[in-house]
């Protein structure tokens, strides 16, 4: 059986530094925003090239923190792509602002610049771009559009760690950006974990306080904050797993290229353009008997996974706000889409025996 992802696997180039740098905590008796966590900010602050980094509990948290700083008035508009993960809807909702929903582009999967204006009005504060399946948006106009409206940029890099847009990291664009650490992400904590970085020293702030009870001085709480602080494990294995991420990426690039030159074009591949250094966290391609081609890839014991089977505005979660639209690119895609085995844990005889049998259907 090929699994779509394997995390022992994954894991187990790095154990003997885990192990070690687990036991230097262990040993140490701290374990909450201690120095490994101010080491692991300064050290990803530094390759996503930003001034700062923020450690959170969780993806969501580190969307939901960025929204939360911004400090918008009740029932602001911001403007997300439809097809998104539905974490980066809910942290909109969750800080009691009004999500739009703008259509992705069919070929990259990521919010259409030139859909963007149309739904701009008085209320839009700001836009949330989310670098889907570990390709960068289409940012220099996503940023003239910005700046010309006066609105703020929030980057959502849970599958972008690396990935770069003309040579720059993402996570580096906007006001903030949200990293998660999920244990699947190429950069994968043991647990839940996530970061804020941003450029700006009084959203970094703010940051802190929210993600510790509102306080930067413990028992006074200058705002109604959260408990959402990276823990002293998640900071030191990332840490060790951080200096590898570049390894990762490549190695995934190199699983990726296999797919391109190999897979049949009966498969709907990912589009691949000289200004985005794409880091495939997720290798997706599309079929209209999608369902069918996933069984018959099970049946040859080959896993793969739907990411995502039902867009944000079909799922009761979100019922109410989108009550009278139609989002037409986001159900194609939703409706056809199929991620590929592509870890840091899989050979490339793995990718050739999925292609192999991909081929024959």
């Amino acid at each position: 059986m090929i699994e779509y992802e394997n995390l022992i696997k994954v894991n187990q180039k790095f154990r003997d530094e885990l192990l070690e740098s687990f036991k230097t905590v262990l040993d140490s008796g701290w374990f909450i925003l201690g120095k490994n966590v101010t080491e692991f900010e300064n050290d990803f602050a530094k390759y996503v090239g930003t001034k700062s980094c923020v450690g959170v509990g969780s993806g969501l948290d580190a969307l939901t923190l960025s929204v939360k700083s911004l400090n918008l008035e009740k029932g602001s508009e911001i403007l997300v792509p439809s097809n998104t993960y539905i974490a980066t809807i809910l942290a909109i909702i969750h800080c009691n602002l009004k999500p739009v929903l703008v259509e992705p582009d069919i070929n990259t999967y990521n919010i259409d610049p030139d859909k963007i204006e149309e739904k701009i009005n008085s209320n839009t504060k700001a836009i949330l771009v989310v670098h889907l399946y570990g390709k960068s948006c289409d940012m220099d106009p996503i940023i003239n559009m910005a700046n010309k409206n006066d609105l703020k940029i929030i980057e959502d890099c849970a599958q972008s760690h690396g990935a770069k847009y003309k040579n720059k990291v993402t996570g580096s664009f906007g006001d903030m950006a949200a990293f998660s650490f999920y244990p699947t992400k190429n950069l994968g904590a043991f647990g839940d974990a996530g970061c804020v970085t941003t450029n700006n020293e009084s959203y970094t702030q703010i940051l802190k306080q929210l993600r510790n009870y509102g306080s930067n001085i413990k028992y006074q709480n200058e705002l109604a904050g959260f408990n959402s602080r990276m823990d002293e494990i998640q900071a030191a294995l990332l840490k060790i797993k951080l200096k590898h991420l570049d390894d990762i990426n490549s190695h995934k690039r190199n699983l990726a290229k296999i797919y391109f030159e190999n897979l049949k074009d009966d498969f709907i591949k990912p589009v691949i353009d000289k200004d985005y250094y794409d880091i495939y966290h997720i290798y997706c391609i599309r079929h209209p008997k999608r369902n069918e081609l996933k069984d018959y890839l099970l049946k040859n014991e080959i896993k793969t996974e739907i990411h995502y089977p039902i867009p944000p505005y079909k799922q009761n979660a979100t019922k109410g706000f989108w009550e009278s639209e139609t989002f037409p690119v986001s159900d194609e895609i939703h409706n056809t889409i199929l991620s590929l085995p592509i870890s840091y844990g899989h050979t490339e005889d793995d990718i050739y025996k999925v292609i192999e049998v991909m081929n024959k259907f």
